[in-house]
């Protein structure tokens, strides 16, 4: 999780093809935060389309997918990887142990 320079949290949801999990993570996640955050989904092996059993379970919950398609995540692997980076040396400092340069 990132924040945007407003303060509001930034998620980002992955699977393999983005087309079922991350994709009703994603939905949840703007249901239930509405404007207070911001979430994108991807995925390594992206499909064509999203699964229709999601769209369909989610329509059941009252959420509506249908729009949404699968996107590739490589073009946001670094970022990910660099906030990965600064949280697991913030563990380590809070576990005092010194970290590699």
């Amino acid at each position: 999780m990132c924040t945007k320079g407003d303060g509001r949290p930034i998620v980002l949801f992955l699977c393999t093809h983005n087309a079922g999990r991350s994709q009703m993570a994603l939905g949840w996640f703007q249901h239930l935060a509405g404007e207070h955050a911001t979430a994108w989904s991807g995925g390594a092996e992206f499909t064509a389309e999203i699964n229709p059993s999601a769209v369909a379970s989610m329509a059941e919950a009252g959420i509506d997918i249908s729009a949404e398609f699968p996107k590739p995540w490589t073009e946001e692997v670094r970022p990910i990887r660099d906030e990965i980076e600064r949280r697991v040396r913030a563990l380590l400092a809070d576990l005092d142990v010194s970290a590699a340069p």
